[in-house]
């Protein structure tokens, strides 16, 4: 089953391109368009909402607050306020992160798989390739370094080499 993510902003050309976004990597989409669609589209087994945080009807900051006092889906904000107030209060109301507009396609991508990564029982992600050597471990997936259990910081390129 694919799975599903609730795209919320009043803006109908952000919420096409982010839903092309997300539907070129697999993803189901839901498009909302104010934060009073958001909370009845919620219980449509939605495992994240993307939501922005000036809309009319319902702000997202408020959106996000009564969405997270019946259910533990993540939130990611958006919004073209970038000051660290309103970044706070994002976290403050649940958010799992927040992204400044304008932004990049491929840090958005990154920034919402990050958050699926967390999201989904462990049983259902994949498991980590790592390649052991005695003492020494290389998680190749996160490019993560350790000898006897002690993680060893690589440059880029010293991580190269080694791998």
């Amino acid at each position: 089953m694919k799975e599903c993510v609730l795209v919320v902003d009043d803006d109908r050309e952000i919420v096409r391109a982010i839903a092309l976004l997300l539907e070129k990597e697999g993803y189901k989409v839901l498009k909302a368009y104010d934060g009073m669609q958001a909370l009845e589209m919620v219980a449509q087994q939605v495992q994240l909402i993307i939501m922005d945080v000036m809309m009319p009807e319902l702000d997202g900051f408020s959106a996000a607050a009564e969405i997270k006092k019946t259910a533990s889906i993540p939130v990611l904000m958006l919004s073209a306020r970038g000051e660290e107030y309103d970044k706070i209060h994002g976290f403050e109301l649940g958010a799992d992160d927040y992204v400044v507009k304008p932004f990049s396609p491929k840090e958005l991508m990154l920034r919402i798989n990050a958050i699926m990564n967390r999201a989904r029982p462990a049983a259902a992600q994949k498991p980590r390739r790592v390649a052991a050597f005695g003492g020494l471990a290389i998680d190749l997936d996160a490019r993560v370094i350790t000898v006897d259990g002690r993680r060893v910081d690589l440059s880029p390129k010293e991580y190269d080499l080694l791998n």
